[in-house]
């Protein structure tokens, strides 16, 4: 029998509650499904992330590969679909797929070489870079999240969320972050977008230096994509060098690179404020650099 991680289960149950802890009581029966369904064998011991296990596994022919067992939510529901789309290009390949569970049969990757642990964050920085501009290559396939949703919503929560923010600076900061987001609302962007490319989600391979993980595909435009490799591994003095290398590497207008990277700002800061909890200060910081390009 597969044993949860305590730690998978703690954040199933404090993010998604009863549907959560369900999920978290059903995962040994269904990883021994799918071993057995797929001809797989145990090969290390379990991963996780925030939502889902990871078990390392060997399929009947002798090849490693990765059992994904996520509790599929808005955000992951694309996962699958993105991944077939880019079949492997810049990102991990996907080999099989449950579309009732959501369960993946992925390739394996280096779990213990991820990105974030190279010590030249300006490197870092560049493979992300060259990682999304290959991943937002193609237009987003129909059913996907779209970027014109969440901007619309966040713009229709953001006058309540400013009426409860009790410093000003940081209510002007966020009213104009809103404004920046009404100015390219009408144009959201059809690309594929990855939406969480952080740097602990580039992994080392065998078949390419680096590739990415665990996508939270939308439909939109590229700008929507830099703030995680601003917010990751933060650096203030380095903030507005890697938003450069960013636009640059991707050929995005900077213009609207940065109204919607204050977008991603706003829409984090949000989350933050109907957790009831205050914005991260590293969010503020890079909203107020930003503001100023």
């Amino acid at each position: 029998m597969i044993e949860v991680p305590n730690a998978l289960a703690a954040s199933l149950a404090r993010y998604n509650g009863e549907a959560g802890r369900a999920f978290t009581g059903s995962l040994p029966a269904l990883a021994a499904r799918f071993l057995a369904r797929w001809d797989l064998r145990p090969d290390g011991p379990p991963m996780h992330g925030w939502t889902a296990l990871v078990l390392p596994v060997v399929r009947g022919e002798g090849t490693p590969a990765a059992l994904k067992l996520p509790l599929v939510d808005e955000e992951s529901a694309g996962e699958p679909v993105a991944l077939a789309l880019w079949d492997g290009d810049g990102a991990v390949r996907l080999l099989d797929h449950d579309p009732a569970t959501g369960t993946m049969l992925l390739e394996r990757l280096d779990a213990a070489r991820a990105l974030s642990d190279v010590e030249d964050s300006r490197e870092a920085v560049l493979v992300v870079a060259r990682l999304l501009a290959r991943l937002t290559a193609a237009p987003a396939p129909p059913g996907l999240r779209r970027l014109r949703d969440i901007a619309a919503a966040m713009l229709d929560r953001t006058p309540r969320v400013l009426e409860g923010v009790p410093d000003p600076g940081t209510r002007r900061l966020l009213a104009d972050c809103a404004a920046a987001v009404r100015e390219v609302a009408g144009e959201p962007g059809d690309r594929l977008l990855h939406w969480d490319l952080h740097y602990g989600n580039v992994l080392a391979a065998g078949r390419a230096p680096w590739l990415a993980i665990d996508p939270k595909p939308l439909s939109g435009d590229p700008g929507f994509e830099l703030l995680p490799a601003l917010t990751d591994r933060y650096d203030p003095a380095e903030t507005r060098r890697r938003f450069d290398t960013l636009t640059d590497v991707l050929a995005l207008d900077r213009d609207r690179a940065r109204a919607w990277s204050l977008g991603r700002v706003l829409q984090n800061c949000l989350w933050n404020a109907e957790e009831g909890d205050p914005p991260e200060p590293r969010h503020l910081e890079i909203g107020r650099l930003l503001r100023t390009l």
